[in-house]
C-alpha cells in the first residue's frame, strides 16, 4: 500500500499545504511517494525530497506541466497511478482543479475535503458548511482524496532524505493552453499561512473604513488581512481575502473578527483556528459563540484603542 502525493509548488518551492497533505497520505499507511510535476522544477523536487517522512520523490519534467494545468498534470498522475492505492491532493484551487479529473478517468468516487483518516479505506470530512461530520468508506481500488490542510499538521519540510527518481513526462493535451495569470502582490502573510489574521465584515461600512481600521491593527500585529463574503461583495476588500466555505479555509493561531456577525458560511472557514477573538456591537452575534475572547463593543473605538496598546 502506498501513497502518492501530487505536490503543490512553483516550480521552485513547495507550497505549504503538501506539507499537511503528506501527514494525511502517512496516516493512509504504507509508503509516501511525491509527484512534482512542472518544468525546470529541479529546486521543488530538491525541496520535497527533504520533506520527513517522503520515501521517494517523482520528478516529471516538460513544458506543458509549467502552468499546472489540469488536463496535463491528470494525464501524469494517471500515467502513475496504477502503482498506488491513494492519491492525495491538497485541497487548494489548484488541487481541485485536477482530482476531479483524476477521479473521473479512473472511474472512481473522489473522497474530498477529509479532516481526518480514520483507516486506509475510511475518512472524515466536514458537511453542511462544517456543521457535521461525515465518515466515508471507499471500496474504490485506487482513492482519490483531496486533503484539508487545517485539519492535518504539516510534515517537516527538513529531515528527509531520498532520492529523486525521474519520469517521462506524458505530452501536453492541447486541449487547454496558459495565456497569462494576474497575481495579487502583498508584503503581509499569504493567508493561508498567516499565523495572524485579522478579519473586518459589513459593519466597517465602506473599502475607506476597512483600509483606515484593519491595516493598523494588521501591521501592529503582523498579520495577514481576511474579510467576511459580505465585506468582499459589497466591495470593501479584495475576493482574494475572503475568509470562509466559498473563500479561503483558515485555521491561525489567532484569528481577530471584526465586524463580523458569524454567519455559517463565514464560520466554516475560521473556526478551526487556534485562538478567536471577536469584536462586535451585537451581543448576540453568532460569532461570539465560537470566540475564545469576544469584546461587545464598537469596532470604531475598541479597534484602534488595540491599536495603540499592542
Amino acid at each position: 500500500m502506498t501513497a502518492l502525493v501530487i505536490a503543490e509548488h512553483d516550480n521552485a518551492a513547495i507550497k505549504g499545504a503538501t506539507l499537511n497533505t503528506v501527514t494525511a497520505a502517512k496516516a493512509c499507511g504504507g509508503d509516501v511517494h511525491v509527484l512534482v510535476a512542472g518544468h525546470n522544477a529541479g529546486a521543488a523536487a530538491q525541496a520535497a525530497a527533504q520533506i520527513a517522512g517522503v520515501a521517494k520523490v517523482l520528478h516529471a519534467d516538460a513544458e506543458g506541466l509549467a502552468h499546472g494545468l489540469a488536463e496535463n498534470v491528470a494525464a501524469q498522475v494517471l500515467a502513475l497511478a496504477g502503482n498506488y492505492s491513494h492519491i492525495l491532493f491538497p485541497a487548494t484551487a489548484a488541487g481541485k482543479n485536477v482530482a476531479p479529473r483524476v477521479a473521473a478517468k479512473l472511474d472512481v468516487a473522489q473522497i474530498s475535503d477529509i479532516t481526518q483518516v480514520d483507516s486506509p479505506d475510511t475518512f472524515e470530512r466536514p458537511i453542511y458548511a462544517g456543521n457535521a461530520i461525515a465518515t466515508v468508506q471507499s471500496q474504490d481500488a485506487t482513492k482519490v482524496i483531496t486533503v484539508r490542510s487545517t485539519g492535518f499538521d504539516a510534515a517537516a519540510a527538513t529531515g528527509g532524505s531520498t532520492a529523486v527518481e525521474t519520469v517521462a513526462a506524458v505530452a501536453g493535451s492541447g486541449k487547454s493552453s496558459f495565456v497569462g495569470a494576474e497575481l495579487a502582490k502583498s508584503d503581509r502573510p499569504e493567508l493561508t499561512a498567516a499565523k495572524i489574521i485579522v478579519s473586518g465584515g459589513r459593519a466597517l461600512g465602506s473599502k475607506e473604513k476597512f483600509d483606515e481600521v484593519m491595516t493598523p491593527l494588521a501591521d501592529k500585529l503582523g498579520a495577514a488581512i481576511g474579510a467576511s463574503r459580505a465585506a468582499v461583495d459589497a466591495g470593501y476588500a479584495a475576493n482574494d481575502l475572503q475568509v470562509g466555505q466559498t473563500g479561503k479555509i483558515v485555521a491561525p493561531q489567532l484569528y481577530v473578527a471584526c465586524g463580523i456577525s458569524g454567519a455559517i458560511q463565514h464560520l466554516a472557514g475560521m473556526k478551526d483556528s487556534k485562538v478567536i477573538v471577536a469584536i462586535n456591537k451585537d451581543e448576540e452575534a453568532p460569532i461570539f459563540s465560537v470566540a475564545d475572547y469576544g469584546l461587545v463593543a464598537d469596532l470604531f473605538v475598541a479597534v484602534p484603542e488595540l491599536v495603540q496598546s499592542v
